[in-house]
């Protein structure tokens, strides 16, 4: 959404106790079994955090309370006087996903904390884009007259959950995604104070844009507290003891699915740029809430690939002194950078946060404004931007590279990337993958989708031999590029098959199987398609089923191997189809260059609408397995 009367007025920050090194870690974050010092060099190897802060003594005792931290970095925010600030303020909003309390809201806390007057708050509980979750509710009060004055705060106290008497319910015999973030996380908090009126003395930020938009409806659950091992909530225990020893109070952290995350928020980033809402050239200075530098490089690579790239020089983060603050991070963050680097006016900044709880990605694009400078004298506004210049596809599901692409293959590259993104997200909506998400597939349900997907993987090689068949002497020189394809197809249904009866599928022969009506329509459209002269646009078709392969299945198959235990030699197929996708796409990226110089536009639209096609014909085929 874009803002044209919000303000940033004013930004703070609390840290607790002295900053604490990598070495002197074991004395706050005690080693809890025989596994921890070996994941703790490797984690911290990774990180690049090189100093934190805790708000718990070397006893394990809390020296503050999460709210108290909060409210600590609101009187750095308002200054000396933040009491009689404090009376100008109408909107608290806070934001955490460690409150002291279950309930009542956290804002409330602060609040209570501060001794602050009456005035309108609003929590908001969650991960790392919590905080900007806060910042949009208080934003948008402003932006439409609702209130004047606005606090944003955000505070993280994660270290009393790591003290090593937390695992004594579980023999201290924590599993890696428990380990994980024991050495991620540190306590702190930031606040932000915001205005719908131009300042009229010192400088200030204009909050120019905010996008923030959650896919926790498509996405496996990433990290949580609150569940144990085997999907039981914490309340759902007869008592507490119960849960605690059922290891359902331990945060965890899956970084299988994190490239997932990457994924989802590249593509954000693409349609944020390609709509003018964010132009990369104009950026001036580049904040991103990695939660680990192990993180950067792929930030940068997806930067990259999408040619959307902020030169490096752009970018500033406080990760290595200040840790991983959660919802904090980035407000933290902000208040370091102003301090370090005083921007001048007319500089953009833009605030990228992701967050793999369930995945939500936000983007805030800030000004910097000099309250000497009449107000419209500022760099335009995102609508004044113009048309942006042709944006290429990030990574997913192929990696280009970007240094050799022709403009034609960048710009359908571009216009893919916007149907696999749609896609994608239909797909992770379907009944069967919210079963394998939920934990309530049965082997029923998996025999069930071979069953009707076997005989639709046995007509891949046939159609593209047919469409081989058919070019014409211009497009001659690809038909050994396709058949070599096909020939790789020829016996993935044998192994499907395999897997179908090992799973225990009970019809016996291949020929017996049938698509269900999803697939037919699909299988009757490529077999249409291929019979054509010259149907390349079949590349758009295998863009998506290639592309699923390759990104799709790598995520549901430890999901239906956790949810379904040992079933024989049943995922063999998707196992191989998972890897050998990646060089099937490579092959795929030579080919499309090859198809644009000699066909230009023109072929590039077929192969986008073929692409558009097989998307909603292969999603419905899944859809309407039940």
């Amino acid at each position: 959404m874009r803002f044209d009367n919000v303000y940033i007025t004013a930004t703070g920050a609390y840290y607790p106790g002295p900053a604490i090194d990598n070495e002197a870690i074991d004395r706050y974050i005690e080693p809890i079994n025989a596994l921890s010092p070996r994941l703790k060099r490797r984690i911290l190897g990774e990180n690049g955090i090189a100093t934190r802060h805790y708000a718990i003594d070397e006893d394990g005792n809390s020296t503050h309370s999460c709210a108290g931290l909060a409210a600590a970095a609101v009187r750095a925010c308002l200054g000396e006087d933040h009491a009689s600030a404090l009376r100008a303020i109408d909107l608290l909003a806070a934001a955490t996903s460690s409150g002291d309390l279950l309930l009542p809201g956290f804002a409330n806390m602060v609040q209570a904390e501060l001794g602050a007057p009456a005035m309108a708050t609003a929590s908001h509980h969650g991960v790392c884009a919590s905080g900007m979750t806060a910042l949009q509710h208080a934003a948008l009060a402003l932006q439409y007259g609702q209130y004047r004055d606005a606090l944003v705060a955000t505070a993280e106290f994660p270290s009393r959950l790591f003290k090593r008497s937390r695992f004594a319910p579980v023999g201290y015999n924590a599993d890696f995604d428990a380990h994980f973030l024991r050495w991620m996380l540190s306590d702190g908090a930031g606040a932000w104070r915001l205005s719908n009126m131009r300042p009229t003395a010192g400088t200030a930020l204009q909050l120019r844009y905010l996008h923030l938009k959650s896919f926790s409806g498509e996405l496996p659950l990433c990290m949580q507290a609150g569940q144990s091992a085997d999907g039981r909530h914490w309340g759902d225990y007869p008592t507490f003891s119960e849960a605690d020893a059922a290891g359902a109070m331990l945060l965890r952290q899956d970084i299988r699915l994190l490239p997932q995350l990457f994924d989802v928020a590249t593509h954000e980033y693409v349609k944020l740029a390609q709509s003018g809402a964010i132009d990369p050239s104009t950026v001036d200075h580049f904040l991103c809430h990695y939660s680990s530098q192990r993180f950067a490089p792929v930030v940068k690579q997806c930067l990259e690939l999408a040619q959307l790239e902020i030169p490096e020089s752009r970018w500033y983060s406080n990760l290595a002194v200040r840790g991983n603050l959660g919802s904090a991070s980035i407000f933290t963050m902000l208040d370091d950078f102003l301090r370090e680097k005083q921007p001048r006016a007319g500089e953009r900044i833009l605030l990228f946060v992701p967050e793999s709880g369930r995945f939500t990605v936000a983007f805030a694009l800030l000004e910097v404004v000099d309250v000497a400078t009449p107000a419209g004298r500022s760099l335009p506004v995102p609508e004044a931007i113009g048309t942006p210049a042709p944006i290429a596809l990030p990574d997913p599901p192929h990696r280009p590279d970007p240094s050799t692409q022709l403009p034609e293959v960048a710009r359908l590259l571009r216009e893919l990337a916007l149907v696999w993104h749609d896609y994608r997200s239909r797909i992770w909506r379907t009944p069967l993958v919210r079963k394998i998400l939920d934990g309530s597939i049965a082997k029923a349900d998996y025999v069930g989708w071979m069953e009707q997907w076997v005989p639709q993987v046995r007509q891949g090689s046939l159609w593209m031999r047919k469409a081989a068949d058919h070019l014409t002497p211009r497009y001659a020189a690809l038909r050994g590029t396709v058949q070599h394809h096909a020939d790789d197809e020829q016996h993935d249904y044998d192994v499907l098959f395999q897997d179908y009866r090992n799973a225990g599928g009970r019809v016996a022969s291949l020929d017996a199987l049938e698509r269900n009506p999803g697939g037919e329509a699909l299988n009757a459209y490529l077999h249409a398609r291929a019979a054509q002269p010259d149907a390349l646009g079949l590349l758009g078709a295998m863009y998506i089923i290639e592309g699923t392969g390759q990104r799709i299945v790598p995520a549901l198959l430890p999901l239906l191997r956790r949810r379904l235990g040992w079933l024989g030699k049943s995922f063999t197929f998707l196992s191989y189809h998972g890897e050998n996708d990646v060089a099937h796409l490579e092959r795929w990226l030579r080919t499309l260059e090859t198809v644009l110089e000699i066909g230009g536009r023109a072929v590039a639209e077929e192969i986008l609408e073929d692409a558009r096609h097989v998307a909603v014909l292969y999603a419905r085929q899944l859809e309407m397995i039940r």
